[in-house]
């Protein structure tokens, strides 16, 4: 039995993916993967040339939603992710697309298994609202 506070807790989810440098680690190799996946080619399209700042963008707000330093807000600015994201026609399967990436970053980070199915089950959660938002605003 572990004796870490659940998940979702504190900082207890920040803490478990490594803090910023476990993130960004993740993130990197989240963009990879989408950078060489065939079936992430259209939603790699969506994506500036240059990954840098949506590597950090990520990292960044992946440390304040898992509890800990809210470092988008510091750097960037306030986001409602749905919104932000409705900017463009995001179906189920660029969802997927995305989410599937994301798993199989989170398979290379070496995490605790428990922790590996919590975070990417957390991470279903924005995915849907985001297809849900883009349907609100492109009719499809």
């Amino acid at each position: 039995m572990s004796n870490h506070p659940p998940y979702g807790v504190g900082d207890a989810s920040y803490q478990a993916a490594g803090g910023i440098e476990g993130l960004r680690r993740l993130v990197a190799d989240f963009y990879q993967l989408m950078n060489h996946l065939p079936e992430a080619a259209e939603l790699r399209r969506l994506h500036p040339a240059s990954l840098e700042q949506s590597m950090d963008k990520l990292a960044c707000f992946l440390s304040g939603w898992l509890g800990g330093p809210k470092l988008f807000a510091e750097q960037y600015g306030t986001i409602a992710i749905p919104a932000f994201h409705a900017q463009w026609p995001i179906g189920a399967d660029l969802s997927e697309a995305w989410l599937n990436c994301m798993e199989q970053a989170i398979a290379r980070q070496g995490y605790a298994a428990d922790f590996a199915e919590y975070l990417l089950a957390q991470l279903r959660v924005p995915a849907g609202r985001i297809v849900q938002a883009s349907r609100n605003r492109h009719g499809h």
